[in-house]
């Protein structure tokens, strides 16, 4: 134990009283964002009543939690008397992106990323309210402006053997995400995007590879964040999003900039940070109005996904309905960016399923009843005809194991034990082939509902199981960058 003052620490007591927490709460946070074992339960009890120093970077990862739960900032200085500086290794998500909007300050951001390079130990910080919102500012209040380079209109493949690699590798990257989930391969395409800045850094390119070498770095930083966000890391998510976005921006490619802002959203609503998540899918739908009506679809759905997380209920269902209009409507006479090839109908049915999960599960905490269990009634349905009992060879596992655990939550809070344990096996039997905390997280949140109901025949059978697979496949470490 670190060296004791003796008297409480009455700011963070005071944190903890506003929070309505005692200090096995603050410890339980610090292990479910930062990993188990971060901290012993009992150790939070130490640095209130005595004064304990904990060791480094707890002192820093203790400020960053009760800032993002108390929405304002609580410095190291100030939560622990001015005992200990900022941690190195861990920092906030914005760090050195408050670059202006031009060529010149995304290629000073591509550097940090080249000279970081896989040295780079740091874990970023998940930011939210006007932290996020001001590294994207230039979208929300229209002033983005335009980019250097001239968007592409024909395909300029065969004019530069390298750039022609890097753009026919693209698809085979998204496949990885695709069939083995964020985490497992999040190294190796970070280091793609990392080779592809390089080149950027490197320069002398003619104009037109410049663009082509641009644009490819913000598809594979789209996906690169995706992939973090699926993995949980969501500090080094926002970071590859906001790079891909400056990148999309610089080659005028409104569709991506839009496809971006979307994943900001579903990641800020996904995160409980529903304020974020709406006013990241309003820009992203404003940045979609010429989009491919594919693209203006999906951001629609993310938006509504927001509103979801909000429980604006009729603000989901309008927004949901104009993004099933809009893929409806497709004549296959419009050109539509490659990377929008996940986007079914079906898709968006799946996306609104778990959309109306997320708010029959939360009317249900609420005492809404009849709501909730329209809500829940109609989103198990929207996912019953989705990906959640796929083979396992089919190349969508990671899609399979998150709609299915999702299916599994709406049928555990519908009050079908048999439905929600029999989907909840196929979506935990992926668990071997997929790396996917993000779709892990929702099966540890089955497995705390089940918990509660262990007398029913169907839940004694399945938890066990349940909880080791859980325990077994539990990650050992971030995945990196």
């Amino acid at each position: 134990m670190a060296p004791q003052t003796g008297e409480p620490n009455v700011v963070l007591a005071g944190c903890l009283d506003e929070l309505g927490w005692s200090p096995k709460a603050l410890a339980r946070k610090l292990n479910r964002v930062f990993g188990a074992g971060t901290v012993a339960e009992s150790a939070p009890y130490h640095w209130r009543d005595a004064g304990s120093l904990p060791r480094s970077p707890l002192p820093m990862m203790a400020a960053y939690v009760l800032s993002q739960e108390l929405g304002r900032n609580v410095s190291i200085a100030e939560l622990w008397q001015g005992r200990v500086g900022d941690s190195s290794a861990l920092v906030p998500a914005d760090t050195d992106l408050a670059r202006p909007w031009t060529a010149q300050g995304m290629e000073a951001i591509v550097e940090e990323w080249v000279m970081g390079g896989l040295v780079d130990r740091r874990r970023f910080l998940a930011i939210s309210g006007a932290g996020l919102l001001a590294i994207v500012a230039q979208y929300l209040d229209g002033t983005a402006g335009r980019g250097q380079y001239t968007p592409r209109m024909t395909s300029s493949l065969g004019t530069d053997p390298l750039v022609d690699q890097v753009e026919q590798h693209l698809p085979m990257l998204q496949l990885l995400d695709d069939e083995h989930g964020g985490a497992r391969h999040l190294p190796y395409v970070g280091a793609q995007f990392r080779a592809v800045g390089l080149l950027i850094r490197e320069g002398g390119h003619p104009p037109a590879v410049t663009s082509r070498l641009i644009r490819a770095l913000a598809e594979i930083g789209q996906l690169a964040g995706w992939m973090a966000f699926d993995a949980a890391d969501h500090g080094l998510a926002q970071r590859y999003f906001v790079t891909a976005l400056r990148a999309a921006h610089q080659v005028n490619d409104l569709p991506l900039c839009a496809h971006i802002l979307g994943d900001l959203s579903f990641q800020a609503a996904s995160r409980g940070h529903p304020a974020d998540a709406i006013a990241l899918g309003e820009a992203a739908r404003r940045a979609s109005d010429a989009a491919p009506l594919a693209v203006q679809a999906s951001v629609l759905s993310r938006l509504a996904y927001a509103y979801a997380a909000a429980g604006r209920d009729n603000d989901f269902a309008h927004t949901r309905g104009v993004a099933r209009e809009l893929i409806a409507s497709r004549d296959g006479g419009q050109e539509e960016p490659r990377w929008m090839y996940f986007l079914t109908d079906n898709h968006l049915d799946c996306q609104a399923g778990y959309g109306l999960i997320q708010m029959g599960r939360a009317r249900q905490k609420a005492e809404s009843g009849k709501e909730s269990r329209r809500f829940l009634a109609q989103g198990t349905e929207m996912l019953r005809s989705g990906a959640y009992d796929v083979p396992r060879g089919d190349p969508s596992q990671r899609r399979a194991m998150f709609e299915g655990a999702w299916l599994a939550l709406g049928h555990s809070a519908h009050g079908d034990l048999e439905a929600a344990c029999e989907i909840g096996r196929i979506a935990a039997d992926r668990l071997d082939v997929v790396r996917s905390p993000r779709s892990a997280a929702l099966l540890h949140q089955l497995a705390a509902d089940l918990r509660r109901r262990q007398r029913n025949p169907h839940v004694r059978g399945f938890l066990p199981a349940l909880e080791d697979a859980l325990a077994q496949h539990a990650p050992s470490t971030q995945p990196g960058r």
